[in-house]
């Protein structure tokens, strides 16, 4: 299988061109960098994301905004996102709590940005 894609490492943008076979990553063309041929690696066998969004909070008018420490699977952004939708959060949460952890079975805790009291 052959993947096109555009690094978004870097300003540069380098277009490249992956070959697949058997679930690995055969050849990457097209890269500048080093950097260029991780990123066409993990996109193309398991892409990665960093989750944003915001939480209700039982007894504040602000929602808190959250975010993943890291990048987890593509595939589980939606489950993600229905796992924070159930959370009960009480005020005050401050920003580096850990509001969820372990989203999905990911091994990726979710943490709060910002303060709300």
């Amino acid at each position: 299988m052959e993947c096109q894609i555009t690094c978004i490492n870097c300003p540069i943008g380098c277009r490249m061109r992956v070959i697949v076979e058997n679930g690995e990553v055969a050849e990457v063309r097209g890269n500048t960098c080093r950097r260029g041929a991780v990123y066409a690696k993990q996109e193309c066998v398991m892409p990665q994301r960093m989750v944003t969004a915001v939480v209700k909070v039982q007894n504040s008018k602000l929602p808190v905004s959250v975010k993943t420490q890291a990048p987890i699977p593509k595939k589980c952004i939606f489950s993600c996102m229905k796992e924070l939708a159930g959370l009960k959060l009480e005020a005050p949460v401050f920003m580096g709590d850990v509001v969820c952890t372990n989203v999905c079975g990911t091994g990726v805790d979710v943490i709060a940005t910002r303060t709300v009291e």
